[in-house]
C-alpha cells in the first residue's frame, strides 16, 4: 500500500544533511506500525512524506498505487482526505467545540449537514466524547483533547491513520485510552504508522517496529519491542553512538526534572492527587550523594504531588 523505494529528503536548514537517506520500505494495508528512533532520526519526515508535505529528492514513493512525486497539485487535496493526521500537541480550533472541531474535518470536503449530524455524535460516542460535545478544548483535559483530534482524524473514514507522538503530552491512563482507539481503527482494517518514543507502549503491543537512526532505517522488526535484540546490527550501531554520549543503548529515560503539561490530566484533583509525569531530562546534584543514579534511572515514570509542580494556568497554558 505504501512503498519507499530509495527515497531521499534533505533538511531544508541543515548544510544538506538528509532527513530520510536512500530509506526503502513497504507498509502494507491494515499494518499497525511503530516509528522509533531519537528526535531527527527522520520518523516525522516519513510521515509527513506519506500525507504529502515533503517531495522525494531522489527515490520514489507510491501510496495505494499514486505516485506522490509526480502527483498533480489539484489531486492533492483528494489524496490527502485518505489520510488522518494525529498530532502529538493535538492542533484542535480553540474557538470551536468538540463537536464542530470534528464536524470542520467533513465540512472542508463538502460533506451535507444531514451527514454531519449522522455521523458525527456517532464518532464522539466512539470515542467516549459524546458527553463533551458542546466544550471548547480548553475546558477538556489533554486526554479527551488527543481523543478529539482522532475523532477529527478518522471521521472522513481515511485508509491510512498518521500518528506523530499521540501520546508524548499524555499521562499513562489517558495514553492507555488513546491507544485503544488506535487498535479499534488498526482492527477495521485502517493503516496506522504511529512514531512513538514510548517504550511501555512498544513493547506491551508486540507489533512491527521500524526504526531511525540519522535518515536510515537500521531495523524492521516484527512483534518487535522497543529496544534491537541485543548483538544485532542496530543494537551494535546504536551501542557505537551511545558511547560517544556515555549511555547505552539500553538505558532507559531519565528523570523528567521539570513538568510543563499542556493541559491537567483527566481526573486530577490539585489538591489531593498524584501525577504521574512522563520522564523527559535529568539533572544530577553537585553532591553525587544526594541522588541514586541507578535507582532514578530504573524508573519508567516520575509520580509527584500535583501540589509540588508550578502553579498551572489552564486557560493561558503556561505557569504563573
Amino acid at each position: 500500500m505504501i512503498r519507499f523505494d530509495r527515497v531521499t529528503r534533505v533538511h531544508e536548514n541543515a548544510g544538506g544533511k538528509p532527513a530520510l537517506d536512500e530509506v526503502s520500505v513497504e507498509f502494507e494495508r491494515g499494518e499497525f506500525v511503530f516509528l522509533i528512533g531519537a528526535s531527527g532520526s527522520g520518523k516525522s519526515t516519513l510521515m509527513r512524506m506519506i500525507l504529502r508535505e515533503g517531495l522525494p529528492q531522489a527515490g520514489k514513493l507510491t501510496v495505494a498505487g499514486h505516485n506522490l512525486g509526480i502527483m498533480l497539485e489539484r489531486r492533492v487535496p483528494e489524496y490527502r482526505r485518505s489520510v488522518g493526521m494525529v498530532f502529538q500537541d493535538f492542533r484542535l480550533l480553540p474557538d470551536k467545540t468538540v463537536y464542530e472541531n470534528v464536524a470542520f474535518a467533513m465540512r472542508v470536503i463538502g460533506a451535507s449537514r444531514g451527514d454531519i449530524r449522522k455521523r458525527v455524535p456517532k464518532i464522539l460516542e466512539r470515542v467516549k466524547l459524546d458527553h463533551l460535545a458542546k466544550r471548547y478544548p480548553h475546558e477538556i483535559s489533554g486526554g479527551e483533547q488527543q481523543r478529539a483530534a482522532i475523532a477529527r482524524a478518522i471521521i472522513n473514514k481515511p485508509a491510512i491513520v498518521l500518528a506523530d507522538e499521540p501520546t508524548g503530552n499524555l499521562d499513562p491512563r489517558a495514553s492507555e485510552e488513546v491507544m485503544k482507539i488506535l487498535r479499534w481503527i488498526n482492527s477495521s482494517g485502517t493503516t496506522v504508522i504511529m512514531a512513538t518514543h514510548d517504550r511501555a507502549i512498544v513493547d506491551s503491543m508486540k507489533r512491527r517496529v521500524v526504526q531511525l537512526h540519522k535518515g536510515r532505517i537500521v531495523r524492521d522488526e516484527a512483534k518487535g519491542s522497543y529496544d534491537p535484540p541485543p548483538g544485532s546490527e542496530a543494537w551494535e550501531l546504536l551501542t557505537e553512538e551511545a558511547e560517544k554520549t556515555g549511555l547505552r543503548a539500553s538505558d532507559p529515560l531519565p528523570v523528567m526534572t521539570q513538568a510543563n503539561p499542556i493541559a491537567v490530566p483527566e481526573g486530577v484533583k490539585t489538591d489531593t492527587d498524584k501525577l504521574t509525569l512522563r520522564q523527559y531530562e535529568v539533572s544530577f546534584p553537585e553532591d553525587d550523594e544526594e541522588l541514586e543514579g541507578e535507582e532514578v534511572l530504573d524508573a519508567d515514570y516520575l509520580e509527584v504531588d500535583v501540589a509540588d509542580l508550578p502553579e498551572f494556568n489552564q486557560d493561558e497554558g503556561e505557569k504563573r
